[in-house]
């Protein structure tokens, strides 16, 4: 049996074919130089597809794959949310990376 096609949805409306190496990618980089297991990173991937195939849906807003791997990453490691917030949301001064920092310490 094939496996259902996903396709996620840029921002600016373009439609890409989901790609489970993209997204450990990214994780990957957050991960990068912290105590984050190989199997660990799996596993957090392995979840966000369980949740996007439970949808039913053939599309997905990729805001939804960013935000499930920032609620993952806040589980993981916080140094590594904090890295993927900080390019995902794209602060653009100190006050509002203090003002993640800050919420995240709550």
């Amino acid at each position: 049996m094939e496996a259902p096609r996903l396709f996620v949805v840029k921002k600016d409306g373009r439609r890409e074919q989901y790609n489970r190496d993209k997204v450990l990618s990214g994780l990957r980089r957050a991960c990068e130089k912290r105590p984050v297991a190989e199997s660990a990173m799996e596993e957090v991937v392995a979840g966000i597809e369980r949740a996007l195939f439970a949808r039913g849906e053939s599309e997905v807003p990729a805001a939804l794959i960013g935000e499930k791997l920032m609620e993952a990453l806040k589980r993981v490691d916080a140094i590594a949310y904090v890295r993927f917030a900080s390019v995902y949301r794209d602060f653009r001064d100190v006050a509002s990376f203090r003002a993640e920092l800050e919420e995240l310490a709550k």
